[in-house]
């Protein structure tokens, strides 16, 4: 996962933390009250299921909180399987990862794209086992959870399994080229998007650890890979991905690096944003290509999530904004700086949140401002557009009234 900054605000102090939220750069306002974040909202348009997959994973029961994207249809689909990276802090406390970004461009290729949240994370059971120093290890540990997903998914009607796809980004990525040792019949390639796991603090030479695990994968496995890593990574720089990738290729793995520039801030969440889609589709369209994968669009799917714009103000009219205090209207100005796509909320208690880039800024927001209200957030702003709905002018007193929120709409070919 992409490393984001999140900004916490209380009426008596103030203080700015590191952490793990998504694809998606995330700042909140925190009230001295909260209410439980709402259920997410499934995504009809890509028929998003959430499911507990049972799987055996490192000779263990487990349940993993699993998401599935399919196309139209009954199948069966070929199959992208995308491997999620770790927040710091407990992986319980991490969300569930989406990719609707990534999974949109797969589903509307026919593919159905399966999402597992791993042994310990979110709310997949079990307990997350830390192997410490030993990457080689991390890697194979996550892999024991695909090996059991893809059990799983080998007795699904709608599953091709002979068209699989493996694919991750972060320690996901670093979980798919460990996977790649096991020969799982079907599976035909990996995809590494920034594939690794950074360690912080302590004395453990993890990137001297990630080079030897990486020589490791690429003695055992005979499946072609291709992989993404950019200039300003934040967790590889391209120093040490290209020192992955030389112990990968000279132990006898079969990869292709696609070491492409700069990204926004940080090119680690390159494959969650939709401005990444540019760089990683065409490199990965000729590699499905080599794998005799489909890469045409079968399914008629808009490329976004649209809400529906209102008059209520201009976007940069910062004190039509309702409920915010002094201080947080200069974080709405610093709201209007970032790029699309974006989203901004706030609620009748004061809390607020905005968000830039990820799977789906405007469900960010909602669920984050939601987490630290008494009181229902409600989108303002999104991309360019404010789309708050209200029946009294725009003075800053607003109550306020639910935009309807619009999904993609998604038919056959």
């Amino acid at each position: 996962m992409a490393e984001a900054f999140v900004k916490h605000r209380s009426a008596n102090k103030r203080w700015t933390i590191s952490s793990f939220l998504g694809m998606a750069a995330l700042a909140v306002g925190l009230m001295s009250h909260s209410a439980p974040a709402p259920a997410a909202t499934l995504d009809t348009a890509l028929n998003e299921q959430v499911v507990m997959i049972p799987v055996i994973s490192g000779g263990e029961a487990v349940e993993l909180e699993t998401t599935i994207f399919k196309p139209p249809g009954t199948g069966p689909f070929p199959l992208v399987v995308m491997n999620h990276g770790k927040a710091l802090g407990n992986p319980h406390s991490q969300g569930r990862d989406r990719f609707v970004v990534l999974s949109r461009e797969f589903v509307k290729r026919g593919y159905a794209v399966v999402i597992p949240m791993r042994k310990g994370f979110s709310k997949s059971t079990g307990e997350y086992v830390d192997q410490g120093c030993n990457m080689t290890a991390h890697g194979q540990s996550q892999a024991d959870d695909l090996q059991g997903t893809l059990e799983y998914l080998d007795r699904q009607p709608w599953v091709d399994r002979e068209r699989i796809i493996v694919a991750g980004q972060s320690y996901g990525g670093l979980a798919t080229l460990a996977f790649g040792t096991r020969h799982f019949p079907g599976v035909r390639g990996l995809i590494n998007f920034a594939g690794g796991l950074k360690m912080h603090g302590g004395d453990c030479r993890w990137q001297d650890s990630l080079v030897k695990a990486f020589s490791s994968y690429g003695a055992k496995t005979q499946l072609p890979s291709i992989w993404f890593y950019g200039a300003n990574d934040q967790h590889f720089g391209p120093e040490l991905a290209s020192r992955m990738y030389d112990a990968y290729v000279r132990a006898g793995g079969h990869a292709r690096l696609v070491a492409y520039g700069p990204f926004k801030k940080d090119a680690h969440g390159m494959s969650g944003s939709r401005d990444g889609v540019q760089i990683w589709w065409p490199e990965t369209e000729k590699f499905l290509k080599e794998l005799g994968m489909p890469t045409e669009p079968v399914v008629a799917l808009s490329d976004e999530i649209k809400v529906p714009k209102t008059e209520y103000a201009a976007i940069d009219n910062v004190s039509a904004v309702p409920y915010l205090s002094a201080s947080a209207r200069e974080h709405y100005r610093e709201f209007l700086t970032k790029p699309y796509p974006r989203a901004f909320a706030v609620s009748p208690s004061g809390a607020w949140s905005w968000a830039e880039d990820g799977d789906d800024p405007a469900e960010q927001v909602l669920a984050d401002c939601q987490k630290h209200s008494s009181q229902p957030c409600k989108l303002y702003a999104v991309d360019n557009n404010v789309v708050w709905v209200d029946d009294k002018p725009a003075d800053g007193t607003a109550t306020a009234a639910a935009p309807s929120k619009t999904t993609q709409s998604l038919t056959g070919p």
